[in-house]
């Protein structure tokens, strides 16, 4: 069977989630999505025009939903008010698209979230019928939380947006892993293929990055890397990996040797 990722109701064969901020115009934003293999790619609403701005160019020009899913977010937001009223606004310009990212910021200098907001936010949002993957803290209550409020895939960050540390707390992530049972995917923090190969040899069910890629020297080229690193991370996962020993083993055994 494929192994693929479930998300509201609709697969993908790609664990890789994208963002379409920081790249230096649509032309590279368009090639760097293209050899990433991503299926779902997010949409800072705030920030990007998706048919909001008449005349001006359109985001969705260069990644058209017939191809691809658009995932609208609230960058930019911090307060639940305003995330409620911009995921509104994206389900007009997507014709009643009920997909979206939920991040409510904290401040400004950390970008962490705000989790007071978060929830008062996801529960207004899932009582009107959006499907909400949520931008959270690496806390493994509050995800539980989200995901007993309804939504539907909760999004721990792996460090600080932007900061490109990788997954500095592997072990909240892995007992968030263990009581999930709605997709978990790493958003925030992802800086080289390492870490985003070591979010999927967790157990995530995807990543999410944009900086990581956008701001490399060769965003392209460093696109091609996360798609690789993603898929042998999950690869790596199911696989299962070697228990840890403290000592050597030999590779090759000496019972049964000939001389």
């Amino acid at each position: 069977m494929a192994d693929t990722l479930t998300i509201a109701g609709k697969t993908y064969s790609s664990r890789l989630l994208v963002g379409t901020g920081k790249y230096k115009d649509l032309a590279e934003t368009k090639a760097a999505i293209d050899r990433s293999g991503a299926e779902i790619v997010t949409v800072a609403v705030r920030r990007t025009n998706i048919g909001q701005n008449k005349g001006e160019p359109n985001l969705l020009e260069v990644i058209p939903p017939e191809r691809f899913t658009i995932l609208p977010n609230t960058a930019g937001c911090y307060t639940a008010e305003d995330a409620v009223r911009t995921c509104r606004l994206a389900r007009e310009l997507l014709d009643d698209h009920r997909l979206v990212k939920l991040e409510v910021l904290g401040d400004e200098k950390t970008l962490y979230p705000n989790i007071t907001e978060t929830l008062k936010a996801a529960e207004t949002l899932v009582a009107e019928g959006f499907e909400v993957m949520v931008y959270t803290a690496d806390d493994p209550i509050v995800a539980r939380r989200l995901e007993e409020m309804g939504c539907v895939a909760v999004m721990p960050l792996g460090s600080l947006i932007g900061s490109g540390l990788g997954i500095v707390n592997p072990y909240n992530l892995r007992i968030i892993l263990e009581q999930a049972r709605v997709p978990i995917i790493v958003d925030a923090g992802v800086g080289t293929a390492s870490d985003a190969a070591v979010a999927m040899e967790l157990g995530c069910e995807g990543v999410l990055m944009n900086t990581a890629i956008a701001k490399a020297k060769d965003p392209v080229l460093m696109a091609s890397a996360m798609r690789k690193a993603v898929e042998a991370g999950r690869e790596a996962f199911l696989a299962g990996r070697m228990d840890k020993k403290l000592y050597a083993s030999a590779s090759s055994p000496l019972e049964g040797k000939f001389f």
